[in-house]
């Protein structure tokens, strides 16, 4: 197990390669001794409430709160900078298996609010006039496993039969034209839907640069340490970084991974889970370009994805058949991303001509890898809303590698219980994201459910 905090030595992405100037940035050179609102976080969770606060203020005629943004490394060092920028919504696979537990209007909740996000952000990105080669096109979801195939497409079936509205848009195809449709090699069956891909990093250093021009505090290379275990007289809550404490009324974790680390009740529900992901080049383009995302699954728990960039190259993560089941160390409670796992780097060499039809001839090679840490939700539904038995404490964390469809549409209900003193149940998100004693207690553990199973198929 390795620090709760983040490391201090990491790998640099892609979608870092371009470090804007707002990377280091310090709106002051010392911290203000109050605010209202601190935000834990400068990634996606962190910007878009920060957004989101400035808008519903400015919305409802309230005096703009004074919010300060700590973050412990760079702006958007996090998952958020590392990701696969692939915003692609869950409308029947996890949704299917969230209607057999939870019900299907709780799960049909989910589903539209994962295909909002689609509109949201590309609304967003056309009203901010954001720079982040933002696309909506299709995403190709394959199955190489018959078993789990035949489990997703009976969740899929059975959500059509009960009228889910979020599912209108997916099409489905057959092991007869599956490889001919998806030009993916020895696919059983696919599914297609609506989706995003962006550049993650730069939507979100814009989002940054509008809070900054707002009036927002932003301070990078400012690890908060420790939270006080109450409120003081004033209803204040007490925030020790590095460079000095501050007190403020309301605090939100926007910690994702790190959450534990200064909210313990957290500890084994949203647990630090490391992923790797790659850029391929391409020398020779294929004949047929691609002009899809994917999503490969071979079994339950081992999937790839993979986005095709406006530049020619793919970006593609995953591999976990490599480490997730022989080393579980090496990823689960694991926040070193400074380094890759030696499998995890051969994995991606020839992905391309071993994975794709017409690919064989394009000389596509690893251009780079790099580590991720994400946070795993113990029950794989995120944490969001107030932190039980902490008043004026929220969280918005635990998106379990898939928070590109879940954070922005959160981050407004945040702002809406912040800003506007709403209810959980008025803030628009959904029921089963709630943060709550319950789940807290619960000594559920998805996480490792599925890697301490059996193997369901195999890789082809």
């Amino acid at each position: 197990m390795t620090s709760p905090f983040p490391a201090v030595n990491s790998m640099s992405s892609f979608w870092r390669s371009e470090p804007d100037p707002l990377d280091n940035h310090r709106s002051t050179d010392a911290l203000p001794e109050t605010c209202d609102i601190a935000v834990i976080g400068a990634g996606y969770a962190g910007a878009s409430t920060a957004y989101h606060c400035l808008e519903r203020a400015t919305a409802g005629g309230k005096r703009q709160p004074s919010i300060i943004i700590l973050e412990a490394r760079q702006a958007c060092s996090g998952a958020t900078g590392r990701n696969g920028g692939h915003l692609k919504p869950d409308v029947y696979s996890r949704v299917g298996n969230l209607a057999n537990e939870y019900g299907v209007k709780a799960a049909a909740e989910v589903a539209a609010f994962e295909m909002e996000h689609v509109s949201a952000v590309q609304a967003l990105v056309e009203k901010e006039k954001i720079d982040c080669d933002m696309e909506v096109n299709r995403v190709c979801d394959v199955h190489f496993d018959p078993a789990q195939l035949a489990k997703v497409k009976a969740g899929y079936d059975s959500l059509v039969a009960k009228g889910v509205k979020s599912v209108e848009d997916v099409k489905f195809t057959g092991l007869e034209a599956a490889e001919a449709v998806s030009a993916v090699k020895g696919a059983r069956g696919c599914f297609s839907q609506r989706t995003g891909r962006l550049w993650p990093y730069k939507l979100i250093m814009h989002l940054l640069k509008l809070a900054i021009a707002a009036g927002v505090n932003l301070q990078t290379n400012t690890p908060v340490r420790q939270i006080s275990n109450d409120p003081d007289a004033e209803g204040r809550w007490t925030l020790t970084t590095d460079r000095g404490s501050i007190r403020t009324k309301t605090v939100i974790f926007a910690t994702n991974a790190y959450t534990a680390a200064l909210a313990p009740q957290y500890r084994d529900k949203i647990v630090p889970v490391r992923g790797f992901c790659s850029r391929i080049v391409v020398p020779n383009p294929p004949t047929v370009p691609m002009d899809c995302s994917y999503t490969l699954r071979f079994n339950a728990w081992d999937y790839d994805y993979l986005i095709p960039r406006p530049d020619g190259s793919i970006i593609v993560g995953g591999a976990k058949s490599t480490f997730y089941k022989q080393d579980i160390p090496s990823w689960y409670h694991n926040t070193d991303d400074g380094r890759v796992v030696d499998g995890a780097t051969r994995y991606f060499d020839n992905y391309m001509q071993r994975t794709f039809h017409g690919w064989e001839n394009t000389g596509a090679y690893t251009d780079r890898v790099w580590s991720g840490v994400m946070g795993y939700s113990s029950d794989a539904l995120p944490h969001v809303g107030h932190v039980p038995g902490k008043p004026g404490q929220l969280v918005i964390a635990g998106y379990s590698g898939h928070g590109m469809p879940q954070i922005f549409l959160s981050a407004r209900g945040i702002a809406r219980m912040v800003v506007d003193g709403a209810a959980y149940e008025e803030s628009g998100v959904p029921r089963l994201f709630k943060t709550t004693p319950e789940r807290l207690a619960s000594g559920r553990n998805d996480i490792l459910a599925y890697v301490k199973s059996p193997d369901v198929g195999s890789k082809l």
